[in-house]
């Protein structure tokens, strides 16, 4: 059964000092993204971003995943496979995932993907949660604040005063 939430994931490498960032062109949209898809019965968010992950890329789902604070909610009605009339939005959470390599493979969801500078990757991108997601990863990578963790939790005692 279909959760109500989606994973938003970023692959990412770090080579010759450079951070490099994958897309994947989704074949039935031919729309650049981030690998993406909803939770599953009873899945945590990040059980879901490996789940994808390695649905999609071939990720190994004990690779390195990183929480990002980025967050939106996009309409239900958009998403393939949700079932509840009652549910009008729903959260999209987004993750990035560090990778040694390159070489993914990709499933038949995608008709192929691109590694790139975030400059480049940018520009590709349709929707805006997945530009602020990236972003957000860009700006952590370099500034050395891979954990989002504090972020949250600082903006949350900052709303429940």
């Amino acid at each position: 059964m279909r959760a109500p939430f989606q994973v938003l994931i970023f692959p990412f490498i770090k080579d010759q000092g450079e951070y490099y960032y994958c897309l994947l062109r989704r074949a039935d949209l031919n729309i650049w993204q981030a690998i993406a898809g909803g939770g599953e019965n009873l899945e945590t968010p990040l059980e879901a971003a490996k789940r994808e992950s390695f649905e999609e890329a071939s990720i190994n789902p004990d690779s390195n995943f990183i929480r990002l604070s980025s967050t939106t909610t996009i309409p239900a009605v958009n998403i393939k496979g949700l079932l509840w009339n009652d549910v009008i939005m729903i959260p999209e959470i987004a993750f990035a995932v560090e990778l040694e390599s390159r070489d993914i493979v990709i499933s038949k969801e995608h008709a192929e993907y691109q590694w790139d500078i975030y400059e480049k990757t940018k520009t590709k991108l349709k929707y805006d949660s997945n530009k602020s997601a990236l972003w957000e990863l860009d700006y952590r990578l370099k500034n050395g604040l891979k954990d989002a963790e504090n972020n949250r939790q600082n903006v949350i005692k900052y709303y429940s005063k």
